[in-house]
């Protein structure tokens, strides 16, 4: 079997090259061009070598997975898609008895191993990782893929009541860095992957993500040190900032993420009950009313097409050289290298523009409503 960093894939100075050469065309072109016409070179470079990508050269039979959040979206896509290539799959589900968990255990091989797994339970991580150790034995565990998260509501920053802060934290960066740190000695021994599943509201700011956008950007630098520090080891460690389609108002997310309809009455209570009096009356109770509504509307601005996330991770898991930052989905990594490579006044225009159709606070309404008398 091919060792985990052989010598065939790219070489460090062609990712480096194509890294910095659509950047460098970019600025050198902006003032012959202007703004948009180099956005337009540096775009069209990142396509050319994004195309070039080579093909996954280790082979996916007898290595082992672990996938956390597998009962919805994206974690139970790839459940099914890694068990179809010849991978272990050990599946983390939030509930064994679940739908989900029943549908696993129906479509997939027997290879595949269904794990009680809530990441924020330090109880429940220690079991599974005594079930996986039992299982690998001395081969340890090729992979981990950190995918269980949660979205919270999306609303301004400032009407997000803190415990929406603290559990997306809890979810999203504590209980990936709990398993990550669980199963790091079995990823250690194979000189696996770590594949953490980030967002791209985690790369770029996007107004009504404060909370979910913050713990995902905690997540992409645990993953930076990561990669630093485990390199030494043999372990390899990927980012993939997920952005099912280019153009999406959350960019972000699949079905599963964004909760229930209970969850959602839940959260929109949470968010009411701890609002001041003086700020609930600025924004006006129609504004809160449109944020629900948002929510509820958010699926039909998502690509159900997971196949370019899924194909990200397969090639983060089996190929010699993984990139350590993916962009899943064609032009997904425009608004990152507007935010990245142009001036900040230029992003927050573009992102302004995307969110146009936003509704407008109450006591804002009002101030244009009267300057319009005058």
């Amino acid at each position: 079997m091919d060792a985990p960093g052989g010598s065939l894939g790219w070489p460090w100075a062609g990712a480096a090259a194509r890294a910095l050469l659509p950047a460098a065309l970019g600025l050198l072109c902006v003032p012959a061009l202007g703004a948009a016409g180099a956005l337009l070179v540096f775009s069209g470079t990142l396509l050319i070598f994004s195309a070039a990508r080579p093909p996954a050269a280790l082979p996916a039979a007898g290595r082992a997975v672990l996938i956390t959040g597998s009962d919805t979206g994206i974690g139970h896509a790839l459940a099914k898609y890694l068990d179809n290539m010849g991978f272990i799959v050990f599946a983390g589900v939030l509930n064994k008895d679940g739908p989900g968990a029943e549908e696993l255990r129906r479509t997939c091989s027997q290879r595949l191993s269904l794990l009680q797994l809530d990441i924020t339970n330090p109880t429940q991580v220690k079991e599974a990782y005594l079930k996986v150790s039992e299982k690998v034995q001395n081969t340890g565990l090729w992979g981990v893929v950190n995918n269980a998260g949660i979205l919270g509501f999306p609303a301004d920053g400032e009407l997000l009541p803190m415990s929406t802060y603290r559990h997306c934290m809890d979810v999203n960066f504590f209980g990936a860095v709990e398993v990550s740190k669980t199963f790091l000695p079995l990823l250690r021994k194979s000189q696996g992957r770590l594949v953490n599943m980030s967002s791209m509201a985690g790369g770029i700011p996007l107004p009504k993500y404060a909370a979910y956008g913050a713990s995902k950007a905690a997540l992409s630098m645990f993953s930076g040190v990561m990669r630093q520090e485990l390199s030494k080891w043999g372990v390899k460690v990927m980012n993939i900032l997920v952005q099912p389609k280019p153009i999406c108002s959350l960019m972000t997310v699949t079905a599963g993420i964004q909760g229930t309809s209970e969850l959602w009455d839940k959260q929109e209570k949470d968010l009411l009950e701890n609002l001041p009096a003086a700020v609930r009356s600025d924004y006006g109770d129609d504004y809160l009313q449109e944020l629900k509504s948002y929510l509820v509307r958010l699926p039909a601005h998502c690509d159900a097409d997971l196949s370019p996330v899924l194909k990200d991770v397969l090639h983060a898991l089996l190929a010699r050289r993984p990139h350590g930052l993916y962009t899943p989905g064609k032009g997904a990594y425009l608004p990152l290298c507007i935010f990245c490579y142009f001036p900040v006044w230029f992003y927050d225009f573009f992102i302004s523009k995307l969110f146009s159709a936003e509704p407008v606070p109450r006591v804002l309404r009002t101030a244009e409503a009267g300057n319009g008398n005058l």
